[in-house]
């Protein structure tokens, strides 16, 4: 089910966050040889993504899992509008 765009997610999308997914690899102390995946999306600002920050560090506070790496993905969902010439060529009889 898609959730709606919230006026405050179009706000902060106007001051510059965009939806920002973050991949992270961890591995929990009793499993240390299996590599595990966890998926989280907010919208953020980059380049120093201050939710993401925060949450990684809620998760190394709080979590007993060892983060390996975290990939993240950016993308802008309010762009420019995009113009284009067209060519229009009439013919009269």
């Amino acid at each position: 089910m898609e959730r709606a765009m919230s006026e405050s997610d179009f706000a902060a999308q106007l001051r510059g966050a965009r939806l920002t997914t973050a991949e992270i690899l961890y591995y929990r102390p009793d499993f240390p040889s299996l590599l595990q995946s966890f998926s989280w999306q907010t919208q953020d600002i980059a380049p120093e993504f201050p939710r993401l920050q925060q949450f990684l560090d809620h998760w190394r506070r709080e979590i007993e899992a060892v983060i390996h790496s975290v990939r993240i993905a950016h993308a802008g969902l309010i762009k420019p509008a995009e113009w284009r010439g067209a060519v229009l060529m009439e013919r009269l009889h």
